[in-house]
């Protein structure tokens, strides 16, 4: 990352790569691969210590923040999980925990996900083709005192590890609702679905007639979109400097590669067109680097540019965090496509990141959307 920072947020990054290097190294991402979970308790359980899941959550409620900038804290945390493939829910725990704080509600639940005893899921993403964003059809229907969850969620991560799902969904024609539910309500089932990343675990989540009281709303019924693309905001930060994080060490390794690696006598690093496509991607990555900075300091400073801002860069990143890393493997030769190198856990993470929470065309449609919308609004 390109920012400027504090001795605080420096040793709140080393801790964690240390931590990372130490229970996360890629020998241990392999043997996770077959395990149900993708990770185990106490990793995440270390992980919160480590402040991972405190940094979105007001003081009030428990929360802390090394710098008084928690997104940006957090996305130094989330950088770092990309040159690790690291295991763990840090996307979605985080933005639960974000949405229960900023709802002034469900204490004990932030008490659990703050010190890793508990873990919770953001369903927001449906089984149709989510290209237009905030486009729902899950149906959040008011009964009484109670509430009434009917629909399909996909891809939701740890659902399957999980005590509580922030579901979200359209209440009446055009509003929308947030609840949060546990996973133990009758009418909920998990299903496992395959993925591409070797420690992150997705499934489907249905909801038939599920009924929770109504207490459990975050906010009034068929109000929660502005706090809903709060929290969208706040994912796409996370995902960007994750990718961008596993975008620098695919790089550097293919570097450090090219200088070792000879042919006819010479490196590889030596011919100018293999230099032209490595300053290529040196350009891609600065700009990579730039754009997702950009991103969280806007988000956190709730800037009237940030919603543009996150798109730019989950479309920017999405593709050229593909094509940088597919260019590594190109680089390597045939033992860049081999399970034994590492490069494919970069590739998988990057490839995970690009497809959540919108492909990178949904955001240049909606960046087109909000640019015209505003030069409409002057």
């Amino acid at each position: 990352m390109l920012l400027e920072l504090s001795s605080e947020q420096e040793f709140l990054q080393r801790t964690t790569a240390r931590f990372l290097e130490e229970h996360a190294p890629a020998a241990e991402l392999r043997r996770l691969r077959d395990e149900p979970a993708g990770f185990s308790q106490s990793y995440w359980r270390r992980g919160a210590e480590l402040g991972w899941t405190s940094l979105l959550v007001s003081e009030e409620d428990g929360g802390v923040s090394v710098s008084g900038r928690g997104l940006v804290d957090l996305t130094l945390l989330a950088y770092d999980f990309g040159p690790h493939a690291a295991p763990g829910p840090l996307v979605s725990t985080n933005v639960v925990a974000y949405a229960l704080s900023q709802s002034g509600a469900h204490k004990p639940l932030i008490a659990e996900l703050l010190d890793g005893s508990a873990i919770a899921s953001w369903c927001l993403s449906e089984a149709t083709p989510q290209d237009e964003l905030h486009s729902l059809s899950f149906d959040i229907r008011v009964d009484g005192d109670n509430l009434v969850l009917n629909g399909i969620k996909r891809p939701v991560e740890s659902a399957d590890q999980a005590s509580h799902l922030l579901v979200t969904g359209r209440t009446g024609p055009a509003g929308q609702s947030q609840v949060i539910v546990p996973t133990s309500t009758p009418g909920i089932s998990v299903s496992p679905m395959r993925g591409v990343d070797l420690t992150r675990r997705f499934s489907v989540v249905r909801f038939d007639n599920v009924r929770v009281p109504a207490s459990q709303l975050l906010g009034r019924a068929g109000e929660a979109q502005p706090q809903v693309e709060r929290q969208l905001q706040h994912a796409l930060v996370l995902l960007t400097a994750e990718a961008v994080g596993a975008m620098q060490s695919a790089f550097d390794m293919t570097v450090e590669w090219a200088f070792d690696r000879y042919s006819f006598g010479r490196s590889l690093a030596s011919y100018q067109a293999l230099k032209h496509r490595f300053a290529h991607m040196a350009t891609w990555l600065q700009a990579s680097h730039a754009i997702s900075d950009d991103a969280a300091n806007a988000v956190h400073a709730a800037s009237p540019q940030a919603a543009e801002l996150v798109s730019a860069a989950k479309a920017y990143i999405g593709d050229y965090g593909s094509e940088l890393v597919q260019d590594c493997v190109q680089l390597h030769g045939g033992i860049g496509v081999t399970y034994e190198h590492d490069l494919h856990l970069y590739l998988r993470r990057v490839t995970l990141a690009r497809a959540l929470f919108g492909t990178p065309a949904a955001h240049r449609r909606r960046l087109a959307r909000l640019i015209a919308h505003k030069e409409m609004a002057q």
